[in-house]
């Protein structure tokens, strides 16, 4: 076990040590990044709607023709027990599927098919600290060059890996994803704006990954009343906004206060994102932690 991966983890069938967990280097997800994943976060040793994060899971493998090596109350089994096994109240869950190990490299599937690889593991659910929180985080923008099926969950993230280091480089926490002038998502989060104290967030497109904590965002803004707008966001809105978050499970609502070396709005996390940061909170204690 390592600070941030518990033992067991669960490879094709069997729960095994980390250390001892290996898969063929002619594996496809090792040679052609041809798999899918899955993250699911854990409060209180209840998987966080873990339904909707198998049925995306199955959108992803459908979207790239790959059968799901388990059933829906197999892959239940397999989380439980790992959440179960690890040592931590909170944590996040980790899936994947690649298209398995043929004896050869071809790009075609594997012909006949060859057994998936179906690997799992816990590691803990850290969020962000309270005074990165308080000041907010810096952002740049960059060109989207990935794909055109960014809703599909794939662990071909290449394009998301050196946008996110580009941000590192500049000292700042996110990547802004910038297509064709719309904002899209962040490097590896959902993006919310806020203007005149309406609420902004992209749509689902093909273009976006459909998040998990994104859709939560939006049913929060819904049932208390706050003003919301899912359209195309342009990036001159993107600039001129009063607030812009980044949203995931371990980023929950974070203010992006400085964005391309410029502030956003006044420099600090404004109220919007303050009200639903609290909302979330709410929710979290009151349905997360119950499953």
């Amino acid at each position: 076990m390592t600070p941030y991966v518990a033992d067991p983890v669960y490879l094709n069938g069997q729960y095994l040590p980390l250390a001892d967990a290996g898969i063929s280097p002619l594996d496809r997800g090792f040679l052609y990044g041809d798999g899918v994943y899955e993250v699911i976060p854990v409060y209180s040793r209840q998987a966080f709607r873990i339904d909707e994060h198998l049925q995306r899971l199955q959108a992803t493998l459908a979207g790239i023709h790959m059968t799901n090596p388990l059933a829906v109350d197999d892959w239940k089994t397999v989380i439980f027990k790992l959440i179960n096994a690890a040592p931590w109240d909170d944590q996040s869950i980790y899936l994947q599927v690649t298209r398995g190990a043929d004896n050869k490299r071809d790009h075609a599937f594997p012909s006949p098919p060859v057994a998936p690889t179906a690997f799992a593991f816990a590691s803990p659910l850290v969020t962000t600290p309270a005074e990165t929180r308080a000041t907010g985080v810096a952002a740049i923008t960059v060109p989207d060059l990935r794909w055109g099926r960014c809703d599909l969950k794939v662990i071909s993230l290449l394009a998301n890996v050196l946008a996110r280091q580009q941000a590192v480089e500049a000292g700042c926490a996110e990547a802004l994803l910038i297509r064709d002038g719309l904002l899209k998502e962040g490097a590896a989060s959902n993006i919310f704006v806020v203007k005149d104290g309406v609420l902004l967030a992209p749509p689902k497109t093909q273009l976006m990954l459909p998040g998990i904590t994104y859709d939560v965002i939006l049913e929060l803004a819904e049932s208390r009343g706050q003003p919301l707008e899912i359209r195309e966001i342009a990036e001159t809105e993107l600039r001129a906004a009063d607030e812009v978050w980044m949203t995931s499970s371990t980023k929950e609502v974070l203010a992006i206060t400085t964005l391309d070396g410029q502030p956003v709005g006044s420099g600090r996390p404004g109220p919007v994102g303050e009200r639903m940061w609290q909302w979330y909170q709410d929710f979290k204690n009151t349905v997360m932690r119950k499953g």
